[in-house]
């Protein structure tokens, strides 16, 4: 596996080789010996899938708090989607700022989100499909996030706000300056 860091070096893009012969194509999607040699470090415990039907879906911008606090291996497994990762540990020397990236079903890309940060996408094809694993089971109460259309991020999403499909609870989370963020950085990942 080609695991490069990205803007925000404790994220990184993972390339899973892909093998192609007369019957299709075969590629272990996950290898925790290649991951660590890439510089992930991390144990995942659970596989979550969505599918969004319209193209325009936007989830996230979400984390969860320590002491649940989830790492992410983010893949789509069919469609396409702009996908968005935001620095929340105050003191970091990234704090605020994001690192975006498309990922879609042809090329099984990845995208590694380290704890400390919010996560989400947008959808740019119809029933698009992704799987993503976490490092922690999920725990409502630390359930929290960051309002995905903060014009302080300066995100440029794929979709106007006005033609988003977009939870209720996604359009209720604050704005990065209103949150009380739970992360702090230390110095690594």
């Amino acid at each position: 596996m080609d695991v490069t860091a990205l803007a925000i070096p404790d994220v990184k893009l993972v390339r899973p080789p892909r093998f192609r012969d007369a019957r299709g194509v075969f590629c272990e999607i996950y290898n925790r010996q290649s991951l660590s040699l890439g510089g992930i470090y991390v144990d995942f415990v659970q596989d979550n899938c969505s599918v969004s039907q319209p193209a325009g879906t936007v989830r996230g911008l979400h984390f969860q708090a320590p002491p649940m606090a989830q790492a992410k291996l983010v893949m789509v497994l069919k469609g396409r989607v702009r996908d968005v990762v935001v620095d929340c540990r105050h003191g970091s020397p990234t704090f605020g700022r994001h690192v975006r990236v498309d990922l879609d079903g042809e090329d099984w890309q990845q995208l590694f989100v380290p704890e400390g940060f919010a996560h989400g996408f947008c959808t740019l094809e119809p029933d698009t499909m992704v799987l993503y694993k976490v490092s922690a089971p999920y725990v409502p109460k630390l359930d929290g996030g960051i309002l995905w259309n903060d014009p302080d991020l300066g995100i440029n999403w794929p979709v106007a706000p006005e033609k988003a499909v977009v939870s209720d609870k996604d359009k209720q989370l604050p704005r990065l300056r209103d949150l009380a963020s739970p992360f702090s950085y230390t110095g690594t990942a």
